[in-house]
């Protein structure tokens, strides 16, 4: 099976490119470098150059944290196209073959707001509700959709977020943040056992951290 994996050179975008490979998939793990969602005409490019693929992993990395008094409208723009109408796009355009897999990677603050993440939250929030709604429709295709939210995960990302990432776990139900590997090992398993009826679900992956009961 091919799989393309946006975000694919770092991070949980590594960890499912490498996950996937484990188990006989040809992964082309892009990088920005080979696709940047927050400029149009380069998704466009990478969709003409890669056309269709049995697995698309829609993942990208997240704006700097500011309050909502101060993002700018540039901000609003910018992220505007690499949160969700670059995966808009992709998801219309770039051919998921039947009985296929798409994973979309957003966040845990689609369903807890960060004030610090105002951006991210909107953004993301609104693509989950695109992807909700066109895995009705590629249901008919048997083209599985999961939306995987994480929480708190060992990446630069967490790091740039909290700071002392030993420190921060302390405060976490399960005394630690989750591993990129465990999101890749997850993703590969649903692919493997070919999982079909998983479809149009967030999957919360936080470790016991959210509250949040539906």
């Amino acid at each position: 099976m091919k799989a393309i994996v946006l975000g694919g050179s770092s991070g949980i975008g590594r960890a499912i490119a490498e996950s996937l490979r484990t188990i006989g998939c040809d992964v082309i793990a892009a990088s920005r470098k080979d696709i940047d969602t927050s400029n149009l005409a380069s998704v466009k490019r990478f969709i003409k150059k890669h056309k269709e693929t049995d697995i698309l992993v829609l993942n990208t990395g997240g704006p700097v944290p500011k309050q909502f008094s101060q993002v700018t409208e540039k901000d609003w723009q910018k992220y505007h196209n690499q949160l969700f109408l670059g995966f808009c796009i992709l998801l219309q355009k770039l051919k998921v073959r039947n009985g296929g897999y798409i994973f979309a990677i957003t966040s845990g603050v689609i369903r807890e707001p960060n004030p610090k993440l105002v951006i991210s939250s909107a953004y993301r929030l609104a693509f989950t509700a695109v992807f909700k709604l066109a895995s009705k429709d590629l249901s008919s295709k048997n083209i599985s959709c999961v939306n995987i939210a994480p929480g708190p995960i060992n990446t630069d990302r967490m790091r740039e977020l909290v700071g002392d990432l030993d420190e921060f776990a302390k405060s976490l139900p399960m005394r630690r943040v989750g591993e990129p590997r465990e999101i890749g090992d997850f993703v590969a398993a649903i692919v493997k056992n070919r999982i079909k009826y998983l479809s149009g679900v967030t999957i919360n992956f936080d470790g016991a951290n959210s509250n949040f009961v539906l």
